[in-house]
């Protein structure tokens, strides 16, 4: 029987994508989880055969919880999906581990056909990812500034350009307020930007936020 755990924050959204697995598959067992946290709880209490998870949810990033989930399952296929352009954030996830990318626009039509190319050992990547995997292994494309940062640095990013205050991204990622300053140094300087406000508006430009 085909085990598959979907975390997202939005139950609405949790339930749609059940709906449209069970009419594919009537008797998968199909768990449900809001959070990183949980989902993590989740993967390490049995075994699961696939993970779609959510990349923005309260408290750590589901790109966060790819890192320990592979750490902890390996061989766990891990679909991460997201409002954002794959463009932007697919080639991220891939290196992190996951088995493809969804934009959350077009998750209905792939969904089921992602599954299925998991079920077979592959990874799920549309053909403008595969574009842009060519180019980035071709070295026919510059990297953008956000791209030298880590998965760390990232969700940090991305949540000071969202507005948020070092305290409130201490408390979100369960860090101190000091290592979060720290990153912060960091990515000002990997980005040679002097402020968040500079922060928010690159990520607007880029649209990553």
């Amino acid at each position: 029987m085909l085990k598959i755990l979907i975390a997202d924050d939005h139950a609405v959204v949790r339930k749609g994508l059940k709906q449209i697995l069970l009419e594919e598959y009537p008797s998968a067992e199909i768990g449900e989880v809001e959070d990183a946290e949980s989902l993590i709880t989740a993967v390490i209490g049995k075994p699961w055969d696939i993970v779609i998870c959510d990349m923005n949810m309260p408290g750590r990033s589901g790109l966060d919880a790819l890192t320990q989930i592979k750490q902890t399952a390996p061989d766990l296929p891990v679909l991460i999906m997201s409002m954002y352009p794959e463009d932007q954030y697919a080639l991220r996830v891939l290196k992190a581990g996951a088995s493809g990318y969804l934009g959350k626009n077009t998750i209905h039509d792939d969904i089921i056909k992602a599954v299925q190319t998991l079920q077979l050992g592959r990874k799920f990547i549309t053909p403008a990812v595969a574009e842009k995997l060519a180019d980035a292994f071709g070295g026919n494309s510059e990297k953008a500034a956000h791209e030298f940062l880590s998965d760390r640095e990232f969700d940090v990013f991305k949540l000071l350009a969202d507005g948020n205050s070092v305290s409130d991204i201490a408390s979100r990622l369960s860090l101190s307020s000091t290592t979060v300053s720290t990153y912060r140094s960091r990515i000002l300087e990997k980005m040679n930007l002097k402020s968040n406000s500079e922060l928010t508006r690159y990520a607007i430009e880029h649209h990553l936020i």
